[in-house]
């Protein structure tokens, strides 16, 4: 549990600085960057609220 909350604060905080880069520098690769790990953060919050679902179901 601690494992999965500690990824997903780290994949937000990569998320928040590379929107924080795009916006101060206007380089489009930091935009796809932070897109990129959103995507990563968003599938791991699946995994995550899928294993809570599957502990509460056994």
């Amino acid at each position: 549990m601690l494992f999965f909350r500690w990824t997903m604060m780290l994949l937000m905080l990569g998320v928040v600085a590379s929107f924080v880069f795009y916006v101060a520098t206007g380089e489009v690769k930091y935009r796809a960057l932070g897109l990129k790990i959103m995507k990563w953060a968003v599938l791991a919050a699946l995994g995550f609220f899928g294993v809570l679902i599957l502990e509460r179901l056994l």
